[in-house]
């Protein structure tokens, strides 16, 4: 009997998650339960029809069914919990001797007639009334049990509806920070490079045209290829040798960058991850140091992990430890969201030489 319960209410919970209209759920949830218990009884019996056991489970388990839903629905909802224990449990108590009476009643003079040859003795309405341990030990426990293994799946139903609810609303709040961050990334690296461009335009440098140029290349793909969650290594190291060539317009021969990729296995990595490091590299870098700045970028993938590391020289007096730039607050606010704690970032500082390693994991995300 309990092996037959248990296969009963993992198939319950099986389609509880498949079904979604809920008369359906209610409908095949009882259709399963009758089957399973009058199997269970079926099998413990000789020379008994299964129609006939079927149908004195479906008399017993109807009043289980009101039972069920009486207690699931009204006398342990918060409302009606507030009346208090006593009025709570007076009328559990008149509810299942009510349901047992009936339970017997239909038992007695609507099943028994259907399938018992007549003649046969019938109680009589008093003692069905009277007879309070027949009631408890032969239709009480049957009733009450209906109604207990309804409230467990109920429960579990709901709390799986709460937890799915609860996920889909926590995705969505990490979308809608996730599109917040990239929305300040945007205007942030526009400034720059517009800036960069309006400092051209000033000296009537030749170099504009090409720098509108580059500009207009990053924005296709920031506008247009970037609206993905997700996007492949190449197409963010692409960009990064974009905004680099658009950099080095500004500094004579001064500035040293080198760029080196090993790309074994084309990860995805969300879009516009790794320009903002190159940005604060120029920004804090390069562009405080009116010596020989030198930025080096690496980038690496194989089928366990991204790697990307930046080094860029400065200037000790010009670099402020007490506040990290946008981009920088940014991209740890995105890692925090999208991986948790399946990557690493580390920043270091030492020699005039400030260096960031970022290494993701392929399986997080």
């Amino acid at each position: 009997m309990l092996l037959f319960l248990f296969l009963t209410l993992f198939s319950i919970m099986w389609l509880q998650d498949i079904i979604k209209n809920k008369f359906l759920k209610h409908f095949l949830f009882w259709l399963i339960y009758l089957l399973a218990t009058s199997f269970a009884i079926y099998s413990k019996m000789e020379e008994t029809c299964f129609d006939e056991v079927l149908g004195y489970e479906f008399s017993e388990l109807f009043y289980g069914m009101i039972m069920a839903y009486w207690v699931s629905y009204y006398l342990l909802s918060e409302k009606f919990l507030k009346k208090g224990i006593v009025i709570s449990g007076g009328l559990f108590i008149a509810t299942a001797y009510i349901l047992s009476v009936f339970s017997r009643f239909s038992m007695v003079y609507i099943m028994e007639p259907i399938f018992r040859k007549p003649p046969f003795l019938q109680e009589s309405v008093y003692e069905i009334l009277t007879d309070i341990k027949a009631l408890s030990t032969r239709y009480l426990p049957g009733i009450l049990t209906t109604a207990l293994v309804f409230y467990i799946v109920k429960y579990f139903s709901n709390y799986n509806e709460k937890n799915a609810k609860n996920l889909q609303l926590e995705n969505e709040k990490t979308l809608n920070e996730l599109k917040m961050l990239r929305a300040q990334l945007n205007p942030h690296f526009l400034f720059n490079t517009l800036n960069n461009i309006y400092s051209l335009s000033i000296d009537n440098s030749p170099k504009t045209s090409s720098a509108i140029g580059k500009l207009s290349e990053i924005l296709d793909y920031i506008l247009y290829r970037c609206d993905a969650d997700l996007v492949s290594v190449t197409s963010e190291l692409k960009l990064i040798e974009d905004y680099i060539e658009l950099e080095r317009l500004r500094y004579d021969d001064r500035l040293e960058v080198e760029v080196l990729s090993t790309i074994e296995n084309d990860n995805q990595v969300p879009p516009l991850l790794f320009l903002s490091l190159v940005e604060n590299a120029f920004k804090h870098g390069a562009g405080e140091d009116s010596g020989s700045p030198k930025i080096k970028v690496s980038l690496s993938c194989d089928k366990k992990k991204t790697e990307f590391e930046i080094r860029n020289t400065f200037v000790e007096n010009t670099t402020t430890d007490a506040k990290d730039s946008i981009g920088l607050n940014n991209i740890k606010k995105q890692l925090d969201l999208l991986y948790a704690n399946n990557y690493s970032l580390e920043i270091t500082k030492i020699n005039n030489v400030h260096s960031v390693i970022l290494i993701l994991k392929n399986s997080t995300i």
